[in-house]
């Protein structure tokens, strides 16, 4: 008789919950996890997906009509960037039957007020939407201010999710803020100490980032924090093997599909009912949180590039977005641009642009002319603003 043995996902499955880490609809369809989760990266690429374009265009008509039809693209843009991470959270919940988590934009990172208000925020938006905050993780970069911003959420009922998470010290004060969980990123830690050493491979056991998600862990588990530890960012499943058991783990569909064509047998390595730490307890207040992530070099840069990369994300999702609304309004849209030339160039109010006050190029200027006077009057500009901009981007 033919024995078939669980595939690694299944087993898996069994001792942690599996996250799927995507925006893609479709893939999380496939795999069927109990939480998915999101970022500015992975927003951006399922919005390349024709089949999402709704998606995108209803968020961009509700923001227009939000913010009014005098509002410059720029603020429809800000606007829709919120409304379309929660439209894909929302579209991710008719899913999975857990949890989404949801992106603070990563340049407020540095700025507790801001993120708590972007927070509240999303979590309003959610819940105009019908879905309960329960089913909500806001994700914020582990900076010393986005984990105070999280200990304020916490208490008010609203869920955290700490991300871009490198060292000890970020994990253990994430902890003592109560937040609900960390993603602690696994792959990341592996390629800042491959570049840095040279050394092009590590086994699982011996992996970087292995070891700190196992060190987190256990000193959580031993310490009795309600903090859940979810690993992130994975580079191969032999990271993914050692630490099952963990309490969540978030997997690309890339490796979700490895892991479900493998058929090997699964041990634990993880488990939170016989932790094993010999790490001395440590309160963290400000002041050992900055000397320690000064001391761990690692964790710094690799924070300052995640925060820099998301921020990336953000900036280019934008100009897409931009691009779009001009699209979907035609001339509406032109006439914004019109109005913001006209507030920035027309330094003396009245209602005519000299070349004088012109701040661009005397290319653009001459292409707007049309009747050559030297002064641009609203139609001008209008009638003449495509070819200017063709002008402007040579």
């Amino acid at each position: 008789m033919l024995c078939v043995m669980a595939t690694l996902l299944e087993q898996l499955s069994l001792m942690t919950v599996v996250v799927a880490d995507t925006g893609e609809l479709d893939a999380i369809r496939t795999f069927t996890p109990r939480d998915a989760t999101t970022n500015p990266s992975l927003i951006l690429a399922a919005a390349q997906i024709p089949d999402y374009q709704e998606l995108i265009d209803e968020a961009l008509k509700s923001s227009r009509k939000h913010v009014g039809m005098g509002a410059p693209i720029e603020e429809v843009v800000s606007e829709a960037l919120d409304e379309i991470c929660v439209i894909f959270g929302k579209e991710i919940l008719k899913i999975v039957p857990g949890r989404v988590s949801t992106e603070v934009d990563a340049r407020l990172s540095y700025d507790q007020e801001a993120t708590i208000l972007r927070a509240r925020k999303l979590i309003d938006l959610y819940e105009q939407m019908g879905i309960s905050k329960d089913r909500v993780l806001i994700k914020i970069a582990s900076t010393w201010e986005g984990i105070k911003a999280a200990e304020v959420l916490e208490k008010e009922g609203i869920h955290c999710n700490l991300t871009l998470l490198f060292g000890f010290v970020q994990a253990v004060a994430c902890a003592e803020a109560d937040v609900t969980l960390i993603s602690p990123f696994v792959g990341r830690i592996l390629d800042w100490y491959k570049a840095e050493t040279g050394k092009e491979f590590y086994s699982g056991p011996e992996d970087p980032g292995v070891i700190s998600v196992t060190k987190i862990f256990n000193y959580f588990k031993a310490n009795g924090y309600k903090t859940e530890v979810m690993g992130a960012s994975f580079r191969n499943i032999d990271e993914i093997v050692e630490l099952a058991g963990c309490d969540l783990l978030t997997i690309s569909p890339k490796l979700l599909d490895q892991l479900r064509k493998t058929e090997a047998p699964l041990s634990r390595k993880l488990n939170k009912l016989n932790p094993i730490s010999n790490e001395k307890k440590i309160n963290v207040d400000h002041n050992l949180f900055i000397s320690m992530m000064k001391e761990d070099r690692m964790a710094t840069e690799k924070l300052d590039e995640g925060i820099r990369g998301f921020s990336k994300a953000i900036e280019t999702l934008e100009a897409q977005l931009a691009h779009r609304l001009a699209f979907l309004e035609g001339d509406a849209a032109f006439e914004h641009v019109v109005h913001e030339i006209f507030m920035l160039n027309d330094l003396d109010g009245d209602g005519c642009i000299t070349r004088e006050e012109w701040l661009g190029s005397d290319a653009v200027f001459d292409a707007l002319d049309n009747d050559h006077d030297g002064r641009l009057v609203q139609d001008d500009v209008l009638s003449g603003l495509g070819a200017a901009l063709a002008i402007a981007t040579i």
